[in-house]
């Protein structure tokens, strides 16, 4: 399975802030959209960085209640790991677990196209074993 076809049963709507908007206004973003990261973005395509629930806590926990008045992009993370839409889903999930990070961006041609968490693929993967052992199921009792 490929980012691709995650993207095409999830959807391809990427959250996101720009690199002005406060802390407080991306954890605002992040509880009303229910997700536990948000790209940050000036233009909505490129990716300038990554916010996870993570660098929220920590920048609470360095900086207070100051923390959730500083720009996002003062605590994003910078060096945001990418995917393509060719890329295997067993590959995603190695890079997430050698770089302990839950979500994805996915890229095409230079531009954000979807984000994939960790669960997108905890998801996809169980509804792969659950048709496997169904059609196993068939096969066995002939129906």
């Amino acid at each position: 399975m490929t980012a691709e076809i995650i993207l095409r049963r999830k959807g391809s709507k990427v959250h996101t802030v720009k690199p002005d908007d406060t802390v407080m206004h991306a954890a605002n973003s992040l509880d009303a959209a229910t997700v536990g990261a948000v790209v940050v973005s000036e233009d909505g395509e490129h990716i300038d960085g990554i916010l996870s629930e993570r660098d929220i806590v920590r920048a609470l926990a360095d900086r207070g209640e100051v923390g959730l008045k500083l720009p996002a992009s003062e605590i994003m993370t910078r060096e945001v790991k990418t995917c393509s839409v060719q890329d295997r889903a067993i590959s995603i999930m190695g890079m997430m677990n050698r770089h302990g990070i839950g979500h994805v961006p996915v890229t095409q041609d230079g531009k954000m196209v979807g984000l994939i968490s960790i669960g997108d693929i905890i998801q996809r993967r169980l509804d792969e074993v659950e048709a496997d052992a169904k059609a196993m199921r068939e096969y066995i009792t002939g129906a």
